[in-house]
Order: structure tokens, then C-alpha cells, then sequence
């Protein structure tokens, strides 16, 4: 096999074992609050909304510890290791405990962090400038597939039913923690990289993998990564684009794991209210891979920039948050067991709900495409930091608005990414504008970028 045959094989292995590992993980969590609430174990006192911030809280801190962790482990144990963790957290659902199931979020949220910063040295490791633009585009396409399959089989194994009875959560549950195993496994296939690069260093040897580096210089360079992201992260541009990143990370929380519940919470969708969850996140994911297939297709020729892509996202999150509010009764995120007969504005249309889920997929890849973007081109020398910065800030917000999604009616959670959504999409605009200025004054042509 030529050397780049290899590095496209690791590729894909990298993908579809993400593909595994997360059509578990991202199908457990926008099921997990339904199906706690529907535990009639009195001892199990656990709120799947509590878990998911604890999670993105751990995620966000261990963002900062987790290169010295892949530098010292290498990244394909680091992703084996994590794997495990997943199928670990999935697998307490089988027969729920209120210590294990926290327990098993503080570490899910470690593992993560180690999985996605191993995940982005091997993407890079496995490309180079005339094959990152199509690797990233064949890894996100395989990620966003996750959002089908598990949500499929919730449609279908869910169908016509208004309680989750401990059969359903055990069948459900067994099989996605078989499939995330099958996804930690598949890591094993990757083949290691002798001669590699790794994005933001100044030489072209891969200091990560390679054997020649004592573990002490390892971590050196490790902190001297973490000294380079504490000083980006107070520079004007990036300051500006947390708050794009931080409606990214409110957003993200609602449509995988608020959304979800509300829908499952309307008793007036009668006997599909369960099976609807499953459903929602197909057309999520519909509107995820969608988005992500068109604007990374026009990205080379869109003489306009990036700030119309960014104006849609948010012209289209508008729209799905005010059908949202006029369609799904405001106790919906809270609602208990027995679910809500409420009504909003309109008589619950399942119709609309499904569109909103779509609309949702679509906006949220509007934003995080542009915010790569971006993020790469204006930190093409200082990419692992800059990168690290938005995950850090992405995971913070996530884990704040998982926390009120345990308190807040409805109609604040759509009004707080309202207000944080416009003032993100204008700091994006203020840096775009100021990029196309200085890529102007330097004589490049402005859809170049």
C-alpha cells in the first residue's frame, strides 16, 4: 500500500470508528433525560441534563491537560482508552445508579477531551496542505452519519409507545454500548505515521509520535503549548469570536439533548411522542450534513466571504426558535414522567417539530463551519491553541446551559441563544470584516479565502 493509500485508509478507519462510537454516545444523550425520567427505580435520583454539564464542565477543563496526556500515551491508545470510557458511561444506563452514573460523567468528560485532541493530531499527522480540505470533509461526513443510525432504530424500536418500559432502556442501552466497543476496537486498525507533521509546530517532524522524544520533552512542549494558548486567548480576535463560540456551545446543547425531551414530553403527539426523539435527530443530522456538504463545497469559490454564510445560520436558528416557541409547550424541558398536556400557541404539530429539528442541524453547521474557517485562517501558524480556545469555550457554555436546562421554561432557553446569537453573529462579523480588510491591503483576492 503506497504511503498515501495509508494515510487515506487511517482516515476512514478514524472516521467510521468515530461513526460507531458516536451513533452510541449522541443517540444516549438525546434519549437519557426521557429515559430517566421514566426510571421507576425510587433510588436512582440522577438528571440526564445535570450529566451532560458535568461532562462538558470536565470537558472543557481537561482541554487544557489533554495534549500532555496524547503526548505522553500517543493517540491512538489515547482514543482506545477514551473509547472505552464512552462505552463505559452508555453501559451504566443498563442498570442505572445515581453514584455511577456522575461518576461515569466526570470521566467521559476527561476521555473526551484526550478523544478529540488525539482525533485532531491524527487527522493532521495523516495529511498534508493538498489533502486536509478533503480528509476533514470524508471525517465529518462519517461523524455526522452517526446522527442517523442510532436515532433510526430509536424511531423504529420506540414506535407507538408512551412509556419506556426497563426492557425497552435495556435493549436499547446493551446495543449501544456493543456499538461503541465495535468503534474503540476499529481504532487498533490505524496504522502509525513514521515521518508526520503536527499543526502549529515550527519543524516538520511530529514530536507527538515520535519515538526518538523522551516523555519529559514531550511534556515540555506540551506546556509550552498550554503558556501559547493562555496568551492567544486574550488577543482582540479571539475575545470576539468566543461569543460566537459560545452560542455555538448553548445551541449545541439544545438540539442534542433538550430538544429531544421536549418532544418526547407533548403528550398531544400521542403514541409516536417517543419514537419522534429518534426522528428529530435524523433530520438534525440531515441539516448537519447538508450544511457541512454545500458551504465546504463553495468554500473555494465564495467570492462574498464568510459573514452570508454566518447571517443564514442565524436568519435560520431565528426562524426554528420562534416555530419552536409557538409550537412545544413551555414546561416541555421539565416536564415529569407523565409528560405535559399543555399547549402553546398552536395545537402541537409533529410536522413542525420535525422542520424545526432540521432547521436546527442546518443553522448549527452554518456556524461551525465558518468559525473553522476562520479559526484556520487567521491562526494557520498557531492552529492547536487557537482550536483548543474554541473547544474550551464551546464545552464551557454547553456545560452552563445544560445545567439551567434543569430549571428554565422554554421560553428563556430560546431567549437566552436569541441574545447571545445575535451579539455572536456581529463579533464574527467585526473579525471578518477586519480580515477582508487586511487580506485586501496585501493585495490577495478576498475568495481566496
Amino acid at each position: 500500500m503506497s504511503p498515501e493509500s495509508k494515510k487515506l485508509f487511517n482516515i476512514i478507519i478514524l472516521g467510521v470508528s468515530f461513526m460507531f462510537i458516536f451513533t452510541a454516545f449522541q443517540t444516549c444523550g438525546n434519549i437519557a433525560q426521557t429515559v430517566i425520567t421514566n426510571l421507576n427505580n425510587t433510588d436512582f435520583h440522577g438528571s440526564g441534563y445535570t450529566s451532560m454539564s458535568i461532562i462538558y464542565g470536565v470537558f472543557s477543563a481537561s482541554n487544557l491537560v489533554s495534549p500532555s496526556v496524547v503526548a505522553i500515551v500517543e493517540p491512538q491508545l489515547s482514543m482506545v482508552v477514551s473509547g472505552i470510557f464512552y462505552s463505559l458511561y452508555i453501559a451504566v444506563f443498563i442498570q442505572p445508579t445515581t453514584w455511577a452514573f456522575y461518576t461515569a460523567s466526570v470521566f467521559i468528560g476527561i476521555a473526551a477531551a484526550v478523544l478529540w485532541t488525539a482525533q485532531g493530531n491524527c487527522l493532521t499527522v495523516n495529511s498534508d496542505e493538498n489533502t486536509i480540505g478533503r480528509n476533514s470533509g470524508v471525517f465529518w461526513a462519517l461523524l455526522q452519519s452517526s446522527l442517523f443510525f442510532g436515532n433510526l432504530y430509536i424511531y423504529f424500536a420506540w414506535q407507538g409507545k408512551t412509556y419506556i418500559s426497563e426492557s425497552d432502556r435495556r435493549t436499547v442501552f446493551i446495543a449501544l454500548t456493543v456499538i461503541s466497543l465495535v468503534g474503540t476496537v476499529l481504532f487498533f486498525l490505524i496504522r502509525k505515521q513514521e515521518d508526520t507533521k503536527a499543526p502549529g509546530e515550527e519543524n516538520s517532524t511530529n514530536e507527538i509520535l515520535g519515538d526518538s522524544l523522551s516523555a519529559r520533552n514531550k511534556v515540555t512542549r506540551a506546556v509550552a503549548a498550554f503558556k501559547k494558548s493562555i496568551k492567544l486567548s486574550f488577543t482582540k480576535e479571539i475575545m470576539l469570536l468566543s461569543v460566537t463560540t459560545a452560542y455555538t456551545g448553548l445551541e449545541l446543547t439544545f438540539f442534542s439533548g433538550v430538544y429531544g425531551t421536549c418532544i418526547g414530553a407533548v403528550n398531544r403527539f400521542g403514541s409516536e411522542e417517543k419514537s419522534l426523539i429518534g426522528l428529530s435527530g435524523i433530520f438534525i443530522g440531515v441539516g448537519e450534513i447538508l450544511g457541512g456538504g454545500i458551504f465546504g463545497l463553495l468554500s473555494k469559490n465564495n467570492r462574498f466571504g464568510r459573514n452570508p454564510v454566518v447571517m443564514l445560520g442565524i436568519v435560520v436558528h431565528f426562524i426554528a426558535f420562534y416555530l419552536i416557541f409557538f409550537n412545544m409547550p413551555n414546561d416541555a424541558p421539565i416536564a415529569p414522567m407523565e409528560g405535559t398536556n399543555d399547549v402553546a400557541y398552536m395545537i402541537p404539530s409533529k410536522e413542525v417539530a420535525i422542520f424545526c429539528s432540521f432547521l436546527l442541524g442546518l443553522g448549527d453547521s452554518c456556524f461551525n463551519t465558518q468559525l473553522l474557517s476562520i479559526l484556520g485562517f487567521l491562526y494557520s501558524e498557531d492552529s492547536a491553541p487557537a482550536f483548543a480556545i474554541f473547544k474550551f469555550v464551546q464545552s464551557i457554555c454547553a456545560a452552563v446551559a445544560y445545567f439551567y436546562s434543569n430549571y428554565f421554561l422554554l421560553q428563556w432557553q430560546l431567549l437566552i441563544m436569541v441574545i447571545v446569537g445575535f451579539f455572536g453573529t456581529m463579533t464574527f462579523f467585526t473579525v471578518e470584516w477586519k480580515a477582508a480588510a487586511a487580506l485586501v491591503a496585501r493585495g490577495s483576492d478576498y475568495s481566496s479565502i
